[in-house]
């Protein structure tokens, strides 16, 4: 091979390589569909989390039915976690996982307050995607453990159920645990807009809000984009 063409070759691929990073790094687009699921575009990735059925808690909402490549799931409860609702890999169970250029941590923290007794365990997830670490917390009630929040570390996005309820963090336990992860961008989930549908024992996003008085919030609507850097203070980004 002459020295101009391995020069050539190699200037291609620094520059894919260039452009691979450059696609990384630049930031998401999140849509929120009815505070449980979200859909987080970037990265030349996009993971869906907890597809629900419209039953229970998610009563009256309109089902996520999008295609994604990885949906990320906190249980297989209908209404954070149904499968067949949406199109792409699904992941409920914790461990360790690489798909189409994702790299997805998942381990398992008790989903109520009776260390899982009454419904099991959920799973916690993190995993990097346009440039910043998430931390996907989005439906559970039990303690987190010293260990947990190691494995969680201090992520750049947030997300965290608010609720309340049997299987949901209450505001100020989700307060607490935000104020020790210390993220830059928290979206609260699993919360009720409005009147509660029957049976349905979690409240509105308030009191979380109460909890973190002080804190920067932000009421975006459907969709929220965030640069691949972000600033060191916590914001609250409240999706509808």
């Amino acid at each position: 091979m002459s020295v101009l063409r391995t020069t050539l070759v190699a200037a291609a691929g620094l520059s894919l390589s260039l452009q691979t990073m450059a696609i990384a790094g630049g930031g998401v687009t999140i849509r929120s569909y009815g505070q449980r699921a979200l859909l987080i575009q970037g990265g030349g990735q996009s993971v869906l989390l907890n597809p629900f059925r419209a039953v229970g808690c998610a009563a009256g909402l309109g089902e996520p039915r999008v295609n994604a490549g990885v949906i990320l799931a906190s249980s297989e409860l209908a209404d954070e976690g149904a499968r067949g609702v949406a199109g792409g890999r699904f992941l409920v169970e914790p461990g360790s996982y690489r798909i189409g250029g994702l790299h997805l941590e998942g381990f398992a923290s008790p989903h109520d307050r009776l260390d899982g007794r009454r419904y099991g365990n959920a799973t916690l997830w993190r995993w990097q995607q346009g440039g910043l670490s998430f931390a996907h917390v989005g439906a559970t009630a039990g303690p987190i453990t010293a260990a947990d929040r190691v494995l969680l570390g201090n992520p750049d996005v947030l997300i965290i159920g608010v609720g309340g309820g049997s299987k949901i963090f209450e505001g100020t336990e989700a307060a607490e645990l935000v104020k020790q992860l210390n993220p830059k961008q928290v979206i609260p989930v699993q919360y009720i807009n409005g009147e509660a549908p029957e049976n349905c024992d979690q409240g509105s996003v308030q009191p979380f809000l109460d909890a973190m008085a002080g804190t920067t919030v932000r009421n975006v609507g459907t969709t929220v984009s965030f640069p691949g850097s972000l600033a060191d203070t916590t914001t609250i980004t409240v999706m509808r």
